[in-house]
């Protein structure tokens, strides 16, 4: 073949892939999903600020500087009170928003050299914890502690969540579960004195009682389009109580709903938002299971015939990443759970998860919980007694 016969067709070749036809396609953004226990990320430690009115409590400052270093596009924080109308789903009053506090105080401003963080869209609704009930739930003759609220807590909105996102998030089609009663699952562990169950709660205490101990949300985040289903929680820890195991069968329960949420009808046809819609989540549709779950799939208790958490890892639509970190793997004991010990989220456990359906390409996941003495390290404890857990989705 002749040189100008070879450059003709470079040219005519160049001239092709221009038009596209032959451009290599450009790779997916990965979108970093995430979940963080902030421990008690209460209003009165949002209030204490240094002379500039910027956030200084030491604890919030190394969550906030984990959150500008891990930078996620969406996340969820647990234990963030809920300062808004207790039984409206509307705003929080202006001049008390504690998701603001945090965003205003602590993400805009920059620490320790890193870019502030901006969310523009979130989704902050009311919790069962400290809501009263007005009933005696746990027969202490009192009607005002803390175990007599809806879920545990000494004010109302204590231990709540609170979902930030860069990108929009649907909440005209936000799915709540804050109402919804215990004893309207079939099958529930309720210790009300049937079916071989411990008689804990009263008969009346049982026409309030609600599943929930915070809430259980299906929250719609728009990206590029297509629309990926956030599904938040905060299950009660199965500890603090007595020998008829309330906290342990509610966490039970709780997790379970997310099974019968996935599994669709006739499973799921017993649920009912807060709104009065009946059902689980399509078939076909697209989501993101996050949250501290309180369950750990080797330490937990099998009282109920499986860990509490096995009703998610080992739902057939979800996919179980089982990240790892540094500060895990240095607790690992060789005689003693060596391939469980790097997974941890806290030292109880795993118990944070963030659990993309199996149709979602995966570009990455992890824990943040640098080994002793490694950048960072002193923060991740000091932060909280649970660390922030991510998974990059890849998501064109």
């Amino acid at each position: 073949m002749s040189s100008d016969v070879t450059v003709r067709l470079l040219v005519l070749y160049l001239a092709y892939c221009a038009s596209s036809h032959c451009l290599a396609a450009e790779p997916a953004p990965a979108i970093r999903f995430a979940t963080f226990n902030i421990q008690e990320l209460s209003w009165p430690k949002l209030q204490q600020v240094d002379e500039t009115g910027r956030g200084s409590h030491p604890q919030l400052v190394a969550a906030a500087t984990i959150l500008q270093q891990i930078r996620p596009d969406i996340v969820l924080i647990n234990e963030i009170d809920y300062t808004g109308p207790v039984d409206a789903d509307g705003e929080p009053p202006a001049g008390k928003d504690a998701a603001a506090e945090f965003l205003r105080r602590y993400l805009a401003v920059p620490r320790a050299g890193l870019e502030p963080l901006a969310y523009p869209y979130r989704f902050y609704a009311p919790s069962n914890t400290g809501t009263p009930s007005n009933i005696d739930l746990n027969g202490d003759s009192k009607l005002d502690g803390p175990n007599d609220a809806y879920g545990f807590g000494r004010y109302p909105g204590e231990y709540a969540m609170v979902l930030l996102s860069r990108f929009p998030l649907d909440a005209a089609e936000a799915r709540t579960f804050r109402k919804l009663l215990w004893k309207e699952m079939p099958g529930n562990l309720l210790p009300d004195g049937t079916a071989g169950k411990p008689a804990f709660y009263s008969p009346q205490s049982m026409n309030v009682f609600r599943l929930s101990s915070k809430s259980h949300w299906d929250v719609p985040v728009t990206i590029g389009g297509r629309a990926i289903h956030l599904l938040c929680s905060h299950p009660t820890p199965p500890i603090f109580d007595g020998p008829e195991d309330a906290n342990g069968r509610r966490n039970h329960d709780e997790l379970r709903f997310w099974s019968d949420y996935l599994a669709g009808n006739p499973k799921s046809e017993w649920i009912v938002d807060d709104r009065g819609r009946r059902g689980g989540l399509a078939a076909d549709a697209e989501f993101v299971l996050l949250g501290d779950l309180n369950s750990d799939p080797v330490r937990s208790e099998a009282d109920y015939g499986r860990r509490p958490i096995e009703w998610v890892l080992k739902d057939a639509r979800v996919k179980d990443l089982q990240p790892t970190s540094p500060g895990a793997a240095e607790q690992s004991n060789p005689q003693n759970l060596s391939d469980y010990l790097p997974y941890k989220t806290s030292n109880f456990g795993r118990l944070d998860y963030v659990l993309p359906s199996k149709g979602l390409a995966v570009g990455g996941t992890g824990v943040y919980w640098p080994a002793q003495g490694e950048p960072g390290a002193e923060n991740a404890w000091l932060a909280s007694d649970h660390r922030l857990v991510w998974v990059d989705l890849k998501l064109p």
